[in-house]
């Protein structure tokens, strides 16, 4: 329903948890119609529970005023007790981030794919960028090559 097509780019993704996440009524009819934006999101641990702080879902056209919530609110993660006591030591001793990759739907109910990562620099990114870019050229190359084989091979 929604992806931090950035969080690749910008971490190297280190650890991935699935996570629940808590919504309020007109929320999940949002995220269904595709209207969420992770862009700036991050996870943190606060008094000993994960919150998703800064995720945008916008308010349910169809609902009106009645049950609008704020769409930049922070929500809560549901994980187990050891889980998050395990990303807060990782992400105090280690200086590592808690990234939303992505939100979708499971058995109906809406998940959060939370990682831990470390972010690049910008040679990290400029390698990544190189890397895509002569992917993309090998393909290209590929292609080309047999478009022109059959082109040129003789009918039967």
């Amino acid at each position: 329903m929604a992806r931090n097509r950035r969080a690749r780019f910008d971490y190297d993704i280190i650890e991935t948890f699935e996570c629940g996440i808590v919504l309020q009524g007109s929320e999940i009819k949002s995220l269904r119609a595709g209207q969420c934006s992770l862009s700036n999101a991050y996870g943190a641990v606060d008094g000993g529970e994960m919150w998703l702080i800064g995720a945008h879902i916008a308010p349910y056209e169809q609902g009106g005023a009645y049950g609008a919530h704020d769409p930049d609110r922070k929500r809560k993660l549901l994980l187990h007790r050891a889980e998050i006591d395990e990303l807060a030591g990782k992400v105090e001793r280690a200086s590592l981030t808690l990234v939303p990759l992505a939100i979708y739907l499971k058995q109906g109910r809406a998940k959060v794919s939370l990682a831990l990562a470390r972010g690049k620099r910008m040679w990290d990114k400029r390698q990544a960028i190189q890397e895509r870019d002569e992917s993309r050229e090998a393909a290209r190359e590929l292609a080309h090559r047999l478009i022109n084989n059959h082109a040129i091979s003789p009918a039967r």
